[in-house]
């Protein structure tokens, strides 16, 4: 794929501040000291892959391939596409001027603050609860004698909890690591132990839309890999020790080789469902519970050393989805609160980088959000989701992807953006698929919120 930075130029890179004027570049050479890509660099991507693959993912991924076989397999490969772009967009603002993505959303005006600040308390409310409960499903079929759904949840929240609050980034990015292994050795495991139809997969990469499939198809372009860490892509960038647009060549390659093996995850997963559930009209459970339901048919078929290895797997994907969410999320919070306090003290911008990050690791906003996904949300374990919590977080959830995607258009074709590093008609072009796109499936998930 064609790298997607804005048009040619040079200069060194300017880093605006809010109030910004535009920039200006003359034509000549890339600036000095562009770093060479190397697979020791490969990190953040992986990372931002991992927390945004969550169990819920997998089992709509398998429910397309059970209902459609490889039909659909075009719309898991378009969706990598989406997510390389809106990835490397976000790592773009964040290497080429300097400033958090955060910052530059303050600066479109106040409705971002707005927005952001009653979606990440309300989000993170009902996502802790979701994360646990995910994380907590394969270690209760693991050890069927053990203790309960509740108790398993609240240990593995508290897991999450200690591991986020001692640990920096250089650790939290090597556990991640392996829990990718884990899952990409799983994953691809099952598909080759029900044997692909490798003929149907590449017919599956001719795009058609069965009757009834539309839903599913947006869902597989969308879904996988899009959440609320992609735009925590950039403060992981940071927490590496990019800080300059001299690492841009380094993060491209790291977030084109993270959101490829988010692509075999989705492809594995489309195989298994074809071949495994298709094939028999075998129905799974929606929701994370599908899995569980997965792991009974594997037993079934392949004995019980292949399901007890799946849910290995499905542990790992659920886990890192959640210590990725409690470290990405907590930093984007306690971003927003040193920026708004740094407002209200007098316009410029907080430095970023490995420095400001590691600062933040260790503030009271980051921690503060961390007991936040931790303890509050236990409650819901217990009880209901109440009504209106249920629609705020579907509303509020469902409006991210579409903010997103916008704002990054906004910013990365604005004097905000040094010239050299704005959109190209390539990325114009796949941020504003992928805002259509995804605001389709905003008004589809609105409607089927229960009114």
């Amino acid at each position: 794929m064609a790298e997607t930075s804005g048009t040619t130029g040079t200069g060194p890179d300017a880093e605006p501040g809010p109030d910004a004027e535009p920039v200006a570049e003359a034509a000549g050479p890339p600036p000095a000291g562009a770093r060479r890509s190397s697979w020791t660099y490969i990190g953040p991507g992986i990372v931002v892959a991992a927390t945004g693959v969550g169990a819920g993912d997998l089992v709509a991924t398998l429910i397309a391939g059970s209902e459609f076989g490889y039909t659909l397999m075009w719309a898991a490969v378009i969706g990598c596409l989406v997510k390389i772009s809106l990835a490397e967009a976000v790592g773009r603002w964040h290497l080429a001027t300097g400033r958090t993505l955060f910052d530059g959303w303050r600066s479109l005006g106040g409705w971002t603050t707005g927005y952001f600040a009653v979606y990440v308390v309300i989000w993170g409310f009902v996502y802790g609860a979701t994360a646990m409960s995910s994380s907590a499903l394969p270690v209760v079929a693991l050890f069927p004698d053990g203790p309960g759904l509740k108790t398993w949840a609240i240990v593995t929240g508290l897991v999450g909890l200690v591991f986020v609050w001692f640990n920096r980034y250089a650790v939290f990015e090597k556990v991640m690591t392996v829990m990718v292994g884990v899952m990409f050795v799983v994953v691809v495991y099952v598909a080759v132990r029900v044997v692909p139809d490798l003929g149907a997969s590449f017919a599956g990469l001719l795009p058609v839309l069965p009757d009834g499939s539309l839903v599913y198809t947006l869902g597989l372009i969308g879904g996988v890999g899009g959440t609320i860490t992609m735009a925590a892509y950039g403060y992981w960038v940071n927490a590496k020790g990019w800080s300059d647009s001299t690492w841009m060549k380094v993060m491209r390659i790291d977030n084109r080789i993270a959101y490829l093996t988010t692509g075999i995850f989705v492809v594995a997963m489309l195989v298994v469902g074809a071949e495994l559930l298709h094939s028999s009209s075998i129905a799974l459970s929606t929701g994370d519970r599908g899995l569980i339901d997965l792991g009974l048919v594997l037993e079934e078929r392949f004995g019980t050393a292949t399901a007890k290895l799946f849910l290995v797997g499905f542990f790992a994907t659920s886990f890192s989805s959640l210590i990725g969410v409690w470290h990405g999320v907590s930093l984007m919070f306690a971003d927003f609160v040193e920026r708004m306090r740094a407002g209200r003290r007098a316009e410029g911008q907080e430095p970023t980088g490995r420095a400001a990050v590691s600062r933040q690791e260790r503030s009271v906003a980051f921690r503060g959000y961390l007991l936040w996904l931790t303890f509050p949300p236990m409650a819901l374990l217990w009880l209901d989701e109440p009504f209106g919590l249920v629609i705020g977080y579907g509303v509020l959830g469902a409006f991210f992807m579409p903010f997103l995607s916008v704002t990054l258009l906004w910013l990365l074709n604005s004097s905000r953006t040094p010239a050299r590093w704005r959109n190209s008609w390539l990325s114009n072009g796949m941020l504003g698929a992928a805002g259509l796109l995804f605001l389709v499936l905003c008004v589809e998930q609105v409607r089927d919120l229960p009114w």
